[in-house]
């Protein structure tokens, strides 16, 4: 049975930046071991015949070709625009000249 130890934890949680009191250890220390029985059992339950997969149906992506098809000229895309400065949006500024 896969355990971790309450030093294991403080050790983990010094690695993430996570500052856990004494309590917390002592409260967590138990969950991720039950955690880590949890995975290991899996491990059990498949057999050397089954290969592993990334979904439980054989699938195969369908996508359409890349084809290359004519856009909008800078004309027809700005012709709506509310507002335009030398064939670009314009758009209210938001920042400051600080930076």
């Amino acid at each position: 049975m896969p355990e971790i130890t309450r030093d294991e934890v403080a050790h983990l949680a010094n690695l993430a930046r996570i500052d856990l009191d004494d309590a917390e250890l002592d409260h967590l220390a138990p969950q991720l071991s039950v955690i880590l029985e949890s995975v290991a059992s899996i491990n059990g339950v498949a057999g050397d015949d089954v290969h592993p997969t990334s979904h439980a149906l054989p699938l195969t992506n369908v996508f359409r070709d890349d084809v290359v098809t004519p856009g909008l000229t800078a004309e027809q895309a700005l012709a709506m625009a509310p507002a335009v400065d030398q064939q670009r949006f314009s758009v209210p500024r938001i920042l400051g000249d600080e930076q």
